[in-house]
C-alpha cells in the first residue's frame, strides 16, 4: 500500500509518512463512528425498555412489586409446556406450545412468600483474634 519514489528524489519518506497520517485518521474516524453506533443502540434499547408495554413503562414504579410473573415452567414434549404464572396473589397452571393453549388450572393460591432473613451482622476482627488466643492456650 505503500507508495515507494526513488530514493534519489527524497520523496518516499513524505509519501510514508502521509500514509501513515491517513491510516490514523481512518483509524480514529472508524473508533468515532463506531462510538457513536454504539451509544445510539444503547439509548434506543434503554428507551425502548423504558416505553415499551411489556416493560415496566412510566407507570410502573421502580421498586414496586411486579403483579405479574412466570414462576416455573417445564416441558411436557418437544412442543407443549407446561407453566406457572403468578398474578398478584393467584396462579394458574397454563399447557402452552399446542395447537391451542389450555387453562388447566386456574386461581389457585400462591403460598405466602417468606419474608427476607436479615442478614446477620459479620463477626468482628476483634472476636477472631481473641478467639484464636483462647484455643492456643
Amino acid at each position: 500500500m505503500h507508495r515507494e519514489a526513488p530514493e534519489s528524489s527524497g520523496v518516499g519518506a513524505v509519501a510514508l509518512v502521509s500514509d501513515t497520517r491517513m491510516d490514523l485518521d481512518s483509524y480514529t474516524r472508524f473508533a468515532l463512528a463506531l462510538t457513536i453506533v454504539l451509544g445510539l443502540i444503547f439509548v434506543g434499547a434503554a428507551l425502548l425498555r423504558r416505553f415499551s408495554p411489556m416493560g415496566g413503562g412510566p407507570g410502573a414504579a421502580r421498586g414496586a412489586r411486579r403483579r405479574l410473573g412466570v414462576i416455573e415452567g417445564a416441558m411436557v414434549d418437544n412442543r407443549r409446556r407446561l407453566v406457572l404464572v403468578r398474578r398478584d396473589d393467584r396462579e394458574h397452571l397454563l399447557l402452552i406450545g399446542g395447537v391451542t393453549d389450555l387453562v388447566v388450572e386456574r386461581d389457585i393460591e400462591a403460598p405466602a412468600m417468606p419474608e427476607p432473613a436479615s442478614p446477620t451482622p459479620a463477626p468482628s476482627f476483634r472476636s477472631f483474634l481473641t478467639r484464636g488466643r483462647a484455643g492456643s492456650s
